[in-house]
């Protein structure tokens, strides 16, 4: 008798860790990226990767230079968009609002403060 031996996928949950563990990967890279200056926010929220479809905005917005808490809270109330919405919830016209708030008003960002 020839007996053949069969790999057994990974559990689902061990897949599962392993998803969530390149999306942090992912993000953590593209946080470094937006902290530097190679990235900008509003290409992230335009163009979402799909690592960063369940990113929420709030933290995103916080991975540029000089944005806290406060001046995230008070830019999204602005538009009232929750900073706890995911970028994968936002609706295109949303997108497009933030995107061109954030591109087109530096100057405008840091007034918030």
């Amino acid at each position: 008798m020839s007996e053949t031996a069969t790999m057994t996928p990974a559990p689902q949950r061990l897949r599962a860790l392993e998803r969530a563990n390149a999306v942090r990967l992912a993000r953590a890279e593209l946080k470094r990226r937006i902290a530097v200056g190679d990235t900008s926010a509003a290409n992230v929220i335009l163009e979402p990767p799909d690592e960063a479809r369940s990113w929420e905005i709030g933290e995103l917005l916080m991975s540029q230079h000089r944005w806290g808490t406060t001046r995230c809270r008070k830019f999204l109330a602005c538009y009232h968009i929750s900073e706890t919405k995911t970028l994968g919830a936002l609706t295109d016209r949303q997108r497009r609002l933030l995107a061109d708030e954030l591109d087109s008003c530096p100057t405008r960002a840091l007034a918030l403060v």
